[in-house]
């Protein structure tokens, strides 16, 4: 039986990056029935509404959905699309895992982490307002039912992983009342797991250590803002936005998505690097108990990378997006030990 999955395309080059992930999980023999909603620019020419009802009705019922970027204006226009999906549908865990992949150029090597960010709270409420004229004021909201539910999702994560540690990031220095009641309730889970070691960082030591020493942490807990500033610096210790997967999470729905923006100055180009999504949908497949397939497509993606001949070019080569999705469908055909990737 198919599973049916919500798919978001997104704008700029989230249509061709889509198309690319549903040919090379097609090639893989993995049936899925697509159920194409759009969110962002796309919808709100046909909607009048970035986000509407129809597309929320859909990824309720199948509670799976992958999604391409969706641009979101910068300091004026409408509100953050991903941020308002996350919002709406109660997404409080955005998982990212953070690790090298073969051929891809980086300043480190070995990196092997996860990143764990509370997603419906903390400024990103979006509770702004002016004061005065030049003068805007805008509410960090921290709830001990959120900080508890994403510390435990983070240490959860980590005992059913064989994960070691759990760094919990914070600001309580300076934001004591916000950052300390989020670090009162990581300390209160973390003692229902004794055999996950806890540790806590300031955030901007955090970002230094990380830039120093990568490899001394495993799974990171963060508050909203600081995950989503972490899960970028992150992404650029293994080679950028554009090869680190992406999810988030809530009790019953999970949305899978590229983490990277929509990139409109390349988009219909044929130029995008769909392997951010790919690797988004395999957290995906492997969400629907299709791992098998999972690690068949990742070990093709891996070959291709190593092979170093068909790159696009975010990372160095000059490949299209097309001869790029070929050259790994090619590698999910090829029997196993024979590389196609020069092909």
């Amino acid at each position: 039986m198919a599973h049916r999955v919500t798919l978001i395309p997104g704008d700029g080059i989230g249509p061709e990056v889509s198309a690319a992930v549903v040919r090379i999980i097609q090639a893989s023999g993995v049936a899925i029935d697509w159920d194409e909603h759009h969110a962002g620019i796309t919808a709100l020419e046909q909607s009048g509404q970035t986000l509407p009802q129809a597309l929320l009705d859909s990824v309720t019922a199948n509670t799976v959905a992958l999604k391409g970027p969706v641009t979101t204006p910068i300091g004026e226009g409408f509100t953050s699309v991903n941020v308002g999906l996350r919002k709406t549908l109660d997404l409080y865990a955005n998982l990212r895992p953070v690790t090298n992949l073969p051929g891809v150029p980086s300043r480190f090597q070995g990196v092997d982490l996860v990143i764990v960010r509370e997603n419906t709270e903390d400024l990103y409420a979006g509770l702004e307002h002016q004061v005065a004229p030049g003068v805007v004021e805008s509410l960090k909201v921290i709830t001990a039912a959120a900080s508890q539910r994403i510390s435990k999702f983070a240490f959860e994560h980590a005992a059913n992983n064989g994960r070691r540690k759990v760094t919990a990031i914070h600001k309580a220095n300076i934001m004591k009342l916000t950052d300390g009641l989020f670090l009162q309730c990581a300390r209160a889970v973390a003692r229902d797991y004794p055999d996950v070691q806890y540790e806590e960082k300031i955030v901007d030591n955090a970002c230094m250590q990380l830039v120093m020493r990568p490899e001394q942490f495993d799974v990171l807990l963060l508050p909203n803002l600081y995950g989503d500033i972490v899960s970028d610096l992150g992404a650029g210790l293994v080679g950028g936005l554009g090869v680190v997967p992406g999810a988030n999470l809530g009790l019953t729905i999970a949305v899978f998505e590229a983490v990277h923006g929509s990139a409109p100055d390349i988009a219909g180009q044929d130029l995008a690097n769909p392997t951010a999504l790919l690797l988004s949908a395999l957290m995906m497949l492997r969400h629907l108990g299709e791992r098998t397939a999972a690690d068949v497509i990742f070990g093709a993606v891996s070959r291709v990378l190593a092979a170093g001949v068909i790159r696009t070019r975010d990372l160095g080569g000059s490949a299209t997006t097309t001869a790029y999705t070929d050259a790994v469908i090619r590698e999910i055909d090829s029997p196993r030990g024979e590389s196609a990737a020069t092909v």
